[in-house]
C-alpha cells in the first residue's frame, strides 16, 4: 500500500504523508507513535477491526469491501475512530473536512455486535454503504459495537455471565477504592460503557509508547518520562490487576489521555477492559490460594524502583456487598468470589512495605 495525503488532527493537518513517509507539520498534535518516527502503515492497521471476529467479516461483506485487509477497512473510514480525532485525508480529497468524516450514525452497530440474520439481510442505502463506520476502527477481540444514545457514544460488548460479572464488579470495586475507572453498566446480555473521551480528549494506548512490551518496569519508566504524575496512576492499575487477577492487561487496553488542542499529556486513561479477570475463566480449587504471579510482579516493581505505595482501604464487608449487588440475577459463586478478592487484598497489603 502506498498512501499520499495528510494526517489530520481534527481540522488541522499535523503531518504530510508522501509514499507512506510521515513528514511532521506539528509534532505536538500527532499521535505519539508517529511523532516518534513510527511507521505509517503499522499505525494505520493498528486501528483496524479485528479480522478474526466473525462479525467483522460479515460487516465487510455488507459494506462491499472486496479487499478484506486491515488497511482497506481503516481507509474506508478515513482512519477515524471514536476515541480520538485523528484521521487521514488523501491528496484527491482536498475539500474533505473532519465534520464530514467524524461519525454521526451507528447504522452497522447491530451487525458488528450480533451479526444476526435481520441485520445482515437489511437493505442498506448506497450512501450508508459508502460512508465510513466506527465499527471499522473498533478494535479488540470481543464482538462489540458503538451505539449512539442521546448524543453520546456507548460501547456495547458481548460476554458470558462470568465475563460480564467480572467487568462490572471490577469497575465498581475500583471506583469504591478511589481509582479512575470507566463506568460499566449491565445491558443484558451485554455490558456497556460510555466513551470516556467524550469527544474532547484523545485516548492513546500504551502501545504508542512501548509497543508490545508489557514489562512493568519498562512501562513505568516510559510513562513517568512522559509525565511524572502518570507513575502513581499506572501503579493503581497494576494494583487492581493484582487484586483481581487480571491476566489480560496488554498495551492496547490501557493508555493515556491527551488534550486535543495542545496535545498535552493529561493523565492515564480510566481503567477499562477487565472482562478476562477475576472469575471470567472459571473457579479454581481454592478461593484462598489463587495464583500469586501478578501480586509478585507488582511487589517486585515496587522493590526494584524503591517506590512507596499506599494501598486503598478495603474490608471484607465492602467486598461482599459489591459481589452481592453485581448481576444479582446471574448464577455466580459469590462466596468464592468474595473470599478470593478478600484474601488477595490481604496478601497484597501484607507484603507492601509501609502498608
Amino acid at each position: 500500500m502506498e498512501y499520499n495525503g495528510y494526517l489530520m488532527a481534527g481540522e488541522q493537518a499535523a503531518a504530510q504523508i508522501r509514499k507512506n513517509r510521515v513528514i511532521p507539520l506539528d509534532r505536538t498534535r500527532m499521535p505519539l507513535y508517529l511523532a516518534a518516527g513510527g511507521d505509517f502503515e503499522t499505525w494505520l492497521v493498528s486501528r483496524a477491526i479485528d479480522r478474526h471476529r466473525p462479525n467483522s467479516r460479515i460487516l465487510k461483506k455488507v459494506l462491499r469491501l472486496t479487499d478484506s485487509s486491515d488497511a482497506a477497512a481503516v481507509l474506508r473510514a478515513h482512519a477515524a475512530a471514536i476515541t480520538d480525532h485523528y484521521w487521514i485525508k488523501s491528496d484527491g480529497e482536498p475539500e474533505l473536512s473532519y465534520a464530514q468524516v467524524r461519525f454521526s450514525e451507528d447504522t452497522f452497530a447491530e451487525i458488528a455486535l450480533t451479526g444476526n440474520f435481520s441485520s445482515y439481510s437489511r437493505q442498506y442505502q448506497a450512501a450508508e454503504i459508502a460512508a465510513g463506520s466506527p465499527e471499522l476502527t473498533n478494535t479488540g477481540s470481543f464482538e462489540k459495537c458503538w451505539r449512539l444514545e442521546n448524543g453520546s457514544w456507548w460501547l456495547y460488548k458481548t460476554g458470558n455471565p462470568l465475563e460480564r460479572f467480572s467487568e462490572l464488579f471490577i469497575a465498581a470495586l475500583g471506583k469504591r477504592l478511589g481509582f479512575a475507572m470507566a463506568d460499566y453498566f449491565p445491558s443484558s446480555p451485554y455490558v456497556k460503557t460510555r466513551d470516556f473521551t467524550g469527544g474532547k480528549y484523545n485516548f492513546e494506548p500504551a502501545a504508542s509508547l512501548v509497543g508490545e512490551e508489557e514489562d512493568y518496569s519498562f512501562n513505568y519508566d516510559r510513562l513517568t518520562a512522559l509525565n511524572p504524575a502518570l507513575g502513581k496512576q499506572y501503579l493503581d492499575i497494576l494494583y487492581l490487576d493484582a487484586l483481581c487477577f487480571n491476566v489480560d492487561r496488554h498495551t492496547k487496553n490501557y493508555g493515556i489521555m491527551r488534550d486535543q488542542t495542545t496535545g498535552k499529556v493529561l493523565c492515564m486513561a480510566p481503567n477499562f477492559d477487565n472482562n478476562i479477570a477475576l472469575i471470567a475463566r472459571g473457579y479454581g480449587p481454592d478461593a484462598k490460594s489463587t495464583n500469586g504471579f501478578l501480586i509478585n510482579l507488582f511487589l517486585e516493581l515496587l522493590e526494584e524502583k524503591n517506590l512507596t505505595y499506599h494501598p486503598p482501604v478495603l474490608d471484607e464487608r465492602t467486598v461482599t456487598e459489591l459481589v452481592e449487588n453485581t448481576l444479582p440475577e446471574e448464577t455466580i459463586n459469590r462466596t468464592y468470589t468474595a473470599e478470593m478478592v478478600t484474601e488477595r487484598w490481604q496478601r497484597l497489603n501484607r507484603n507492601i512495605k509501609g502498608a
